[in-house]
C-alpha cells in the first residue's frame, strides 16, 4: 500500500511500481506494469501531493470485440491535512486507485479510428470489407419507400 513521506517544509519525490494487488490490496483486471511517480509539498497548511499515474491497460474492443492493449498516464494532485500523517506518513492508496479507475475512458477502442463489426455477418471491418449490403433504412421513410414500390 502506498505511503509517501512528507516533506517538512519542503518537497520530497516518490515513486511506487508493482502489480494492482501489490500497490491497492486487490486486482484491478486489465492493469499491468503500473508505475507511479509524484512528489509531495509542505505549502504551509497541508500537504499536497501531486504525480502520474503510468500503466498498461488490456481490454476488449467495444466495437471490433478483438483483445487490445494501451498505455495510459493519468495525472493526479490532492491536499491532505496535516493532521492526516500518521508517523510523517500519508497514505495515499485510495487516491490513486480511484484516480487510476476514474480515469478510464468511456469507450475502450483498438484504435480512434475502428470500423467495428459489420451490423448484418458479424465481419471485423478493421481486417476489410466483407460485402455486405449495411445500409438501413431510415425507418420514418418506411412508409414513403413503399408508396414508391407500389407505383
Amino acid at each position: 500500500m502506498p505511503k509517501v513521506q512528507t516533506a517538512r517544509g519542503d518537497k520530497a519525490s516518490f515513486e511506487f511500481s508493482g502489480t494492482a494487488e501489490k500497490l491497492f490490496g486487490e486486482e484491478l483486471d486489465g492493469f499491468s506494469d503500473i508505475k507511479i511517480v509524484g512528489e509531495v509539498e509542505d505549502s504551509g497548511k497541508c500537504y499536497v501531493v501531486r504525480g502520474q499515474i503510468h500503466c498498461k491497460k488490456s481490454f476488449t474492443c467495444d466495437r471490433c470485440l478483438s483483445q487490445a492493449t494501451a498505455n495510459q498516464v493519468h495525472e493526479f494532485e490532492e491536499e491532505f491535512d496535516k493532521s492526516e500523517a500518521v508517523e510523517d506518513l500519508i497514505d495515499v492508496t485510495e487516491l490513486l486507485r480511484d484516480e487510476l479507475l476514474a480515469g478510464q475512458p468511456m469507450k475502450n477502442l483498438c484504435k480512434t479510428d475502428c470500423k467495428g463489426l459489420c451490423p448484418k455477418c458479424g465481419a471485423n471491418l478493421n481486417e476489410g470489407e466483407c460485402g455486405c449490403d449495411r445500409f438501413i433504412a431510415d425507418p420514418r421513410l418506411v412508409a414513403l419507400e413503399k408508396v414508391i414500390r407500389e407505383q
